[in-house]
């Protein structure tokens, strides 16, 4: 993954671009997303950054926008849940898939080379640029299984 210094000087310039200052909550949020590996939504940033800064304001829409600018340049990704929002990631890490648990919310991070040779053959065969993919399967994760098939036989 890329050194923080050289993250931190690639958004620098991108807040530039974009006529933005470049204030310590935005890097705050920027430095939350490269320590903290998983899946996050801008509720949880927020609370946590408050938490762990309690001298700093922050608003709820310093996240959003943040996160938001930080995506559109491929710096972040983000998983939609529908009505739920979208989590969070930093997207300068090696190219997974996601298994996302519909029970729990647990979000398991995969990579299948199977996977990806299709997706490509597939681009081929409709003569198609592929220039990225995301994929995401939804279903129930082992933990929720047992537990309701533990429910099940508690229930018999």
């Amino acid at each position: 993954m890329i050194a923080y210094s050289l993250l931190l000087k690639k958004f620098k310039i991108l807040l530039k671009d974009n006529a933005l200052k470049f204030t310590k909550q935005r890097e705050l949020i920027l430095k939350f997303l490269y320590e903290n590996s998983g899946h996050h939504t801008p509720e949880e940033i927020y609370i946590l950054l408050k938490k762990s800064y309690p001298d700093i304001t922050i608003g709820i829409a310093t996240v959003y926008r943040t996160l938001t600018l930080l995506e559109e340049s491929d710096i972040v990704s983000s998983i939609s849940f529908g009505v739920q929002g979208k989590k969070y990631e930093i997207g300068l890490k090696k190219h997974h898939d996601h298994l996302i648990c519909t029970s729990c919310g647990k979000i398991i991070e995969f990579f299948d080379e199977t996977i990806e040779r299709q997706q490509e053959k597939i681009a081929k065969t409709f003569n198609f640029k592929m220039t990225g993919h995301t994929m995401k399967i939804v279903g129930i994760c082992e933990a929720c299984q047992k537990n309701k098939h533990q429910q099940t036989e508690e229930k018999l």
